[in-house]
């Protein structure tokens, strides 16, 4: 069986690769890794999604949720200092290069922990949540991942959601409309949806 970026404990040979990333002007160094959910740069749906994020009126902290190698977590946490990230993942070797590329960009307002889905965070409250969801796992694990985020969102909290079109995105807007009363279609570009669900 192949190994999955939503592998706990990946066993591939470490072969990691560094890169620059740029972001609203600013620098960024990112380090990912074999076993890690996009190698060699950070993948559009993760810029689209950046480019695209508004931070909630309330207060509150941030959950980067399946954060991998820490990109949206990182830049988002750098962006509003004022913020506390809090960035999940089961990936072992995702969360060891998170934390890594949170240091090397000097971006201390984040929190690293290992979660399957939200489990790790289900006693906290949040005012967004972000999501780039690991489709490959399955349509159930993403459901699942949305139910619990209804369920840690602050109201008038916000889950801002990347997929593409051919990946699930209408499954996806379903299963959220049956969950928040407020869905919007943010942005969509080359198959890409970004969507916005407040818990109202």
């Amino acid at each position: 069986m192949s190994e999955h970026y939503f592998s706990q404990k990946p066993q591939t040979t470490s072969s990691p690769k560094t890169w620059l990333y740029n972001a609203n002007g600013k620098k960024y160094t990112f380090t990912s890794d074999v076993g890690v959910f996009s190698k060699n740069e950070v993948d559009f749906g993760s810029r689209f999604l950046l480019e695209q994020f508004t931070p909630p009126d309330i207060v509150g902290d941030f959950l980067d949720l399946g954060c991998g190698y820490g990109p949206i977590g990182i830049t988002v946490a750098d962006q509003y200092k004022d913020r506390h990230i809090v960035m999940v993942d089961i990936n072992e070797r995702a969360l060891e290069l998170a934390k890594k590329n949170a240091a090397q960009n000097t971006v201390e307002n984040i929190t690293c922990l290992q979660s399957d889905k939200l489990s790790a965070v289900m006693d906290r409250m949040f005012a967004a949540i972000i999501t780039n969801p690991p489709i490959r796992a399955g349509k159930l694990v993403v459901h699942e991942m949305f139910e619990q985020a209804e369920q840690v969102l602050v109201r008038g909290g916000a889950l801002w959601v990347v997929i593409q079109k051919k990946q699930g995105a209408p499954s996806a807007k379903k299963k959220l409309e049956q969950l928040f009363a407020e869905v919007d279609t943010v942005a969509k570009r080359k198959g890409y949806y970004i969507f916005r669900a407040v818990k109202v």
